[in-house]
């Protein structure tokens, strides 16, 4: 330990000193390897990417390997080395970033890359705005010039980074559009006459208008895409989650009695407080970092009404159910609103829903007369959610539709999304 407490810093300076010198040797005695490097910088960028991960699922490894092997007097001594190494480290090397050296070692070829993309986006718009021209691109121009701007985004997001070098690219060129569009504009007098007709100077500055708002909302639109795309992954995995989740209301006992008391013995479900606790952490630990919060509103909100729909599904599904079932099952009708609310701006704001959830709960208690003749019947609460739960308050003889189809409860929930129609869904029922 003495006198190499910042090994690790110069063994990984070596490294990446070592690849930046292969590299550029490489490079030099091959036009055909400078050229595949610039050219497809992003697919080199991402094996990098992919190098550095492994490097960390390495390193989690060998931490998890100590503490399961019970070597832990050794490994409480190899950690002690290693934060006495940090502090000596971040004392010579407050700045240094391993990460960042080892994409280092790709910079010229990242400017490379990033100057040659900046031609791609500029050449289709000095295409579109010759020496001496008089009008605004056409439509079919202009969806060149985005499709240019989209695909140079869509390539950028194998890392944040690039993302943002990229479009910084775009902003430039967006810029050169609106300065490209200015030399269009007509300032004489005749732009600004009222008497009589449309001179042709307004009609290029009008064409020049609505050439810049169709690009607004083009570049909006892509960027918003790329955007949806960046973040399905992680909403997926959510979603998924959750749904795994509900369906274990199925491994709860919902047949019991009611309580002298008159009340459920818990506020709500096991299964009810591992959804409310996983909704809190990941908005908490993943969506609360995104600074554009309508955007994730915008997916969340989806993700929450979603997480409604099969609540409502699985609590119409649950048999046996008794009266201190039904109480209990009641509470968790409330605790779910409380546990979708992290998605959401405002629950009342989830649509059909949340009136769905607020229109199931009093049905719980009803005989099924009053369930057949309630207002939210067809209107609120689809008829096959109705049908489904009056199966499950029927004797163990009459069995519900998944039962007699011999499925699992999770495989008539997946059919159920792949027949959205009524029509079909009253047709297995039936």
């Amino acid at each position: 330990q003495d006198g190499q407490s910042d090994i690790l810093y110069k063994f990984w300076t070596a490294v990446t000193r070592t690849l930046s010198s292969q590299f550029q040797s490489a490079t030099d005695s091959s036009m055909f390897l400078k050229q595949a490097f610039e050219g497809e910088y992003p697919k080199l960028l991402r094996l990098y990417n992919d190098l550095w991960k492994r490097l960390q699922q390495y390193s989690q490894n060998i931490q998890r390997n100590f503490n399961t092997t019970g070597a832990t007097d050794l490994f409480a001594e190899l950690q002690q080395m290693e934060e006495d190494a940090q502090d000596i480290f971040m004392q010579k090397t407050q700045d240094y970033d391993p990460e960042k050296a080892l994409k280092d070692s790709l910079q010229q070829y990242e400017a490379a890359y990033l100057s040659k993309s900046l031609s791609r986006l500029f050449d289709p718009i000095n295409l579109v705005f010759p020496p001496g021209g008089r009008n605004p691109p056409s439509s079919d121009e202009l969806d060149s010039i985005i499709k240019t701007v989209a695909s140079e985004l869509n390539v950028a997001a194998v890392d944040p980074d690039l993302s943002l070098a990229v479009a910084k690219n775009v902003a430039k060129t967006i810029q050169l559009y609106g300065v490209k569009s200015e030399q269009l504009l007509s300032t004489q007098g005749d732009a600004s006459q009222v008497i009589g007709p449309l001179t042709e100077g307004q009609r290029r500055n009008m064409a020049v208008v609505n050439s810049l708002y169709k690009l607004h909302q083009s570049v909006l639109k892509a960027v918003h895409d790329l955007m949806g795309s960046a973040v399905q992954p992680l909403l997926n995995s959510v979603e998924d989650s959750v749904e795994a989740i509900i369906i274990t209301m199925h491994q709860e006992d919902f047949s019991g009695s009611l309580s002298s008391s008159g009340k459920p013995d818990v506020p709500c479900s096991l299964y009810m407080k591992e959804l409310q606790g996983f909704i809190a952490r990941v908005m908490s630990d993943y969506f609360r970092h995104f600074e554009c919060s309508d955007f994730v509103f915008d997916n969340t909100e989806a993700m929450a009404q979603r997480a409604i729909e099969l609540f409502i599904r699985n609590a119409s599904l649950i048999r046996p159910l008794g009266e201190g079932g039904k109480m209990r099952l009641a509470a968790d009708f409330a605790q779910m609103e409380l546990a979708v609310a992290p998605l959401c701006r405002r629950v009342s704001d989830l649509g059909k829903p949340y009136r769905q959830l607020r229109s199931f709960r009093p049905l719980l208690f009803q005989t099924s007369e009053h369930i057949a003749s309630s207002p939210a019947l067809g209107e609120v609460i689809p008829f096959s959610i109705i049908l489904q739960f009056l199966f499950a308050r029927a004797p163990p003889e009459l069995k519900s539709p998944f039962q007699r189809a011999e499925w699992s409860i999770a495989r008539y929930s997946q059919w159920l999304d792949d027949h959205p129609s009524e029509k079909d869904r009253l047709a297995l029922i039936r």
